[in-house]
C-alpha cells in the first residue's frame, strides 16, 4: 500500500512526519512488515533521530551546515550544491519494521523530513508491506 503526503517546509530544517507514518500504518491495517520512507526530491531528504529535543534538529542542520557550506567554487549552475550534497549524505529513504501495527523505533526516535534547500512545497511517500 502506497500513501502520499505532501507538506509545505521552511528554507531548512527537520520536519517530525512520525504521526503521518504512523497514521499511514494505522490505514494500511498492516500489523507486522516493513515500511519505507522515501523522499523523491534531490535537495531534501529523510532521517530518524531523536524528536524528545527540538534542538538536536537544530544541532544536526547546523552541523550539516558546518560541513557542508555553500562555496564559490561549486560548478553548478543553480547555486545550491551544498544542499544536494546534504541530502546524499543524509539519504532519500529509510525502511522501518512495522510490529504490532506500529513503527519500531527507540524511545526517543522521531522520523524526519529533511529540507535543505526551501521554502518548498515537497512530496514524501510510505511504502507499507506486510510480513509474508
Amino acid at each position: 500500500m502506497l500513501f502520499e503526503f505532501s507538506l509545505s517546509t521552511p528554507s531548512s530544517g527537520m520536519i517530525d512526519i512520525t504521526d503521518e507514518v504512523r497514521n499511514a500504518l494505522k490505514e494500511s491495517g498492516v500489523n507486522e512488515g516493513i515500511c519505507i520512507v522515501y523522499c523523491p526530491h534531490t535537495t531534501a531528504g529523510i532521517t530518524i533521530n531523536e524528536n524528545a529535543d527540538r534542538d538536536v534538529a537544530s544541532d544536526i542542520m547546523h552541523g550539516l551546515d558546518i560541513a557542508f557550506s555553500e562555496r564559490e567554487d561549486y560548478k553548478h549552475c543553480e547555486g545550491n550544491s551544498a544542499a544536494h550534497i546534504k541530502s546524499t549524505v543524509v539519504g532519500n529513504e529509510k525502511t522501518i519494521i512495522i510490529s504490532k501495527g506500529r513503527p519500531v523505533l527507540g524511545t526517543w526516535q522521531g522520523i524526519f523530513f529533511c529540507e535543505f534547500d526551501g521554502p518548498r512545497r515537497r512530496t514524501f511517500f510510505v511504502k507499507v508491506m506486510n510480513s509474508l
